[in-house]
C-alpha cells in the first residue's frame, strides 16, 4: 500500500476523540499517526493500520 508522509487517512474505526481522520507523520515498519481533531499522536504497526484503512487522502500538489 503506498501510504506517504503528508496524507490523510480515513480510518473504518474512529478514534476516542469521535474522528476517523489522522495525519501520517512517519511510515516505514511502524506508522506514526497525528489526530485531526485531538492531535494525539501514536505509533501503530503497519499490518494494523493497512486492515483498518477506508481511504488515503493526498494533498494536492502546485505544479507550475
Amino acid at each position: 500500500m503506498d501510504v506517504r508522509v503528508g496524507d490523510t487517512l480515513i480510518m473504518k474505526k474512529n478514534h476516542p476523540c469521535g474522528t476517523n481522520e489522522f495525519l501520517v507523520l512517519r511510515s516505514g515498519m511502524d506508522f506514526r499517526l497525528q489526530c485531526k481533531k485531538c492531535e494525539h499522536v501514536v505509533l501503530v504497526p503497519r499490518n494494523k493500520i493497512e486492515k483498518n484503512i477506508k481511504k488515503i487522502l493526498r494533498p494536492e500538489t502546485a505544479e507550475e
